[in-house]
Protein backbone atom coordinates (compact mmCIF):
# COMPACT_ATOMS: atom_id res chain seq x y z
CA UNK A 1 0.00 0.00 0.00
CA UNK A 2 1.34 3.20 -1.18
CA UNK A 3 0.88 6.30 1.72
CA UNK A 4 0.36 9.55 0.67
CA UNK A 5 0.52 12.83 2.64
CA UNK A 6 -2.56 15.30 1.23
CA UNK A 7 -1.81 18.65 3.49
CA UNK A 8 -3.01 22.24 3.32
CA UNK A 9 -1.21 25.12 4.14
CA UNK A 10 -0.64 28.85 3.79
CA UNK A 11 2.14 30.67 4.67
CA UNK A 12 3.38 28.12 7.71
CA UNK A 13 4.96 25.52 5.29
CA UNK A 14 6.71 24.10 8.45
CA UNK A 15 3.24 21.95 8.77
CA UNK A 16 4.23 19.60 6.00
CA UNK A 17 7.61 19.04 8.30
CA UNK A 18 5.63 18.96 11.81
CA UNK A 19 3.16 15.96 9.91
CA UNK A 20 6.30 14.35 8.18
CA UNK A 21 7.70 14.01 11.49
CA UNK A 22 4.53 13.18 14.02
CA UNK A 23 3.69 9.86 11.08
CA UNK A 24 7.27 9.02 10.95
CA UNK A 25 7.04 8.89 14.82
CA UNK A 26 4.09 6.83 14.38
CA UNK A 27 5.92 4.22 12.36
CA UNK A 28 3.90 5.75 9.19
CA UNK A 29 6.05 5.71 6.00
CA UNK A 30 4.95 8.36 3.45
CA UNK A 31 5.93 7.53 -0.52
CA UNK A 32 4.43 11.14 -1.62
CA UNK A 33 3.12 14.37 -0.18
CA UNK A 34 0.95 16.60 -1.94
CA UNK A 35 -0.03 20.11 -0.70
CA UNK A 36 -2.92 22.26 -1.26
CA UNK A 37 -2.03 26.06 -0.76
CA UNK A 38 -1.90 29.41 -2.39
CA UNK A 39 0.47 31.15 -5.08
CA UNK A 40 1.99 32.65 -1.58
CA UNK A 41 1.74 29.89 0.38
CA UNK A 42 3.57 28.08 -2.98
CA UNK A 43 6.66 30.68 -2.58
CA UNK A 44 7.12 29.48 0.91
CA UNK A 45 7.25 26.00 0.37
CA UNK A 46 9.73 26.60 -2.50
CA UNK A 47 11.95 29.02 -0.38
CA UNK A 48 11.72 27.53 3.16
CA UNK A 49 11.32 24.04 2.64
CA UNK A 50 12.41 22.61 -1.40
CA UNK A 51 15.15 25.27 -1.56
CA UNK A 52 17.80 22.58 -2.58
CA UNK A 53 19.93 20.75 0.29
CA UNK A 54 19.49 24.43 2.49
CA UNK A 55 15.54 23.49 2.59
CA UNK A 56 14.08 22.42 5.50
CA UNK A 57 12.73 19.37 3.90
CA UNK A 58 15.91 17.79 3.39
CA UNK A 59 17.31 19.04 6.35
CA UNK A 60 15.17 16.79 7.68
CA UNK A 61 15.25 13.90 5.53
CA UNK A 62 19.22 13.86 6.57
CA UNK A 63 18.78 14.48 10.19
CA UNK A 64 16.14 11.22 10.19
CA UNK A 65 18.28 9.26 7.87
CA UNK A 66 15.64 9.35 5.19
CA UNK A 67 16.41 9.10 1.76
CA UNK A 68 15.14 11.82 -0.89
CA UNK A 69 14.31 9.12 -3.22
CA UNK A 70 11.90 7.51 -0.76
CA UNK A 71 9.29 10.30 -0.71
CA UNK A 72 8.20 11.92 -4.03
CA UNK A 73 7.79 15.69 -2.64
CA UNK A 74 8.58 18.21 -5.10
CA UNK A 75 7.04 21.25 -7.39
CA UNK A 76 4.82 19.50 -9.46
CA UNK A 77 3.24 18.04 -6.04
CA UNK A 78 2.65 21.47 -4.75
CA UNK A 79 -1.44 22.31 -6.43
CA UNK A 80 -1.81 25.56 -5.97
CA UNK A 81 -6.31 27.22 -5.98
CA UNK A 82 -6.72 28.82 -8.81
CA UNK A 83 -9.64 30.78 -9.82
CA UNK A 84 -11.84 30.22 -12.97
CA UNK A 85 -9.33 31.67 -15.48
CA UNK A 86 -6.18 29.52 -13.93
CA UNK A 87 -4.84 32.52 -12.40
CA UNK A 88 -3.38 31.38 -9.13
CA UNK A 89 -4.99 32.89 -5.65
CA UNK A 90 -2.64 34.78 -3.42
CA UNK A 91 -4.90 34.21 -0.50
CA UNK A 92 -8.55 32.74 0.57
CA UNK A 93 -10.08 36.25 1.08
CA UNK A 94 -13.74 35.84 -0.88
CA UNK A 95 -16.37 33.70 -0.80
CA UNK A 96 -15.18 33.12 -4.77
CA UNK A 97 -12.08 31.41 -3.38
CA UNK A 98 -13.49 29.65 -1.10
CA UNK A 99 -15.41 27.79 -3.86
CA UNK A 100 -12.37 27.31 -5.95
CA UNK A 101 -10.59 25.67 -2.56
CA UNK A 102 -13.27 23.08 -2.10
CA UNK A 103 -12.85 22.29 -5.73
CA UNK A 104 -9.74 21.62 -5.62
CA UNK A 105 -9.53 19.42 -1.78
CA UNK A 106 -13.13 17.25 -3.40
CA UNK A 107 -10.66 16.96 -6.68
CA UNK A 108 -7.75 15.84 -4.84
CA UNK A 109 -9.27 13.85 -2.29
CA UNK A 110 -11.56 12.17 -5.33
CA UNK A 111 -8.02 11.27 -7.15
CA UNK A 112 -6.23 10.03 -4.30
CA UNK A 113 -8.76 7.93 -2.72
CA UNK A 114 -10.21 6.70 -6.23
CA UNK A 115 -6.85 4.02 -5.85
CA UNK A 116 -7.40 1.44 -4.17
CA UNK A 117 -3.74 0.47 -3.19
CA UNK A 118 -3.54 4.36 -1.76
CA UNK A 119 -3.68 4.60 1.78
CA UNK A 120 -4.51 8.81 2.44
CA UNK A 121 -3.01 10.74 5.38
CA UNK A 122 -4.81 14.14 5.24
CA UNK A 123 -2.98 16.91 7.07
CA UNK A 124 -5.66 19.99 8.36
CA UNK A 125 -3.07 21.57 10.16
CA UNK A 126 -1.93 24.54 8.03
CA UNK A 127 -3.29 27.00 6.17
CA UNK A 128 -6.38 29.36 7.05
CA UNK A 129 -9.25 27.69 9.30
CA UNK A 130 -11.20 27.17 6.01
CA UNK A 131 -8.36 25.62 4.23
CA UNK A 132 -8.89 22.76 7.08
CA UNK A 133 -12.45 23.14 6.92
CA UNK A 134 -12.67 22.15 3.22
CA UNK A 135 -10.36 19.39 3.12
CA UNK A 136 -11.80 18.21 6.25
CA UNK A 137 -15.24 17.91 4.24
CA UNK A 138 -12.82 16.28 0.99
CA UNK A 139 -11.87 13.81 3.74
CA UNK A 140 -15.89 12.94 5.01
CA UNK A 141 -16.80 12.30 1.28
CA UNK A 142 -14.00 10.82 -0.18
CA UNK A 143 -12.21 9.09 3.08
CA UNK A 144 -12.27 5.25 3.37
CA UNK A 145 -11.06 2.88 6.12
CA UNK A 146 -7.59 2.89 5.19
CA UNK A 147 -7.37 6.31 5.27
CA UNK A 148 -6.70 9.00 8.29
CA UNK A 149 -7.26 12.41 9.08
CA UNK A 150 -4.54 14.43 11.28
CA UNK A 151 -4.25 17.60 12.68
CA UNK A 152 -0.55 18.32 14.18
CA UNK A 153 -0.24 20.13 17.54
CA UNK A 154 2.81 21.76 19.00
CA UNK A 155 3.77 24.15 21.75
CA UNK A 156 2.36 27.82 20.99
CA UNK A 157 5.90 29.44 21.06
CA UNK A 158 6.60 27.15 18.95
CA UNK A 159 3.26 27.51 16.53
CA UNK A 160 4.62 31.08 15.94
CA UNK A 161 8.05 30.47 15.14
CA UNK A 162 9.70 30.50 11.50
CA UNK A 163 12.51 28.66 13.01
CA UNK A 164 10.73 25.41 14.03
CA UNK A 165 10.18 22.92 11.88
CA UNK A 166 10.35 19.56 13.39
CA UNK A 167 11.97 18.88 16.40
CA UNK A 168 15.52 17.73 15.89
CA UNK A 169 17.68 14.71 16.87
CA UNK A 170 19.41 16.58 19.04
CA UNK A 171 18.33 19.88 20.98
CA UNK A 172 19.28 23.01 19.27
CA UNK A 173 18.52 26.47 21.12
CA UNK A 174 16.16 29.05 18.83
CA UNK A 175 14.62 32.40 19.49
CA UNK A 176 10.96 32.11 20.19
CA UNK A 177 8.36 34.72 21.86
CA UNK A 178 6.19 34.63 24.12
CA UNK A 179 2.52 35.70 24.05
CA UNK A 180 3.57 39.48 24.75
CA UNK A 181 5.94 39.23 22.07
CA UNK A 182 9.14 39.43 24.41
CA UNK A 183 12.01 37.56 23.06
CA UNK A 184 12.83 34.23 24.86
CA UNK A 185 15.16 30.95 24.50
CA UNK A 186 13.65 27.69 24.75
CA UNK A 187 15.40 24.38 23.39
CA UNK A 188 12.88 22.29 20.75
CA UNK A 189 13.36 18.88 22.29
CA UNK A 190 11.49 20.39 25.51
CA UNK A 191 8.43 20.00 24.51
CA UNK A 192 5.68 19.75 26.63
Amino acid sequence: MKNVLLAVTGLSPQVITETLYALHQNNRTVETIHVITTRDGKERIYAELLSGNSGHYFRYLKEYNIKPSAIDFGHSNIHVITDEYGNEIADIITEPDNEHLLKKCLELAFHFTSDPDNCVFFSVAGGRKTMSSCLTLATQMYGRPQDRLYHVLVSPEFESSRDFYYPPKKSRTIELLDKNEQLFLRKPGMLK
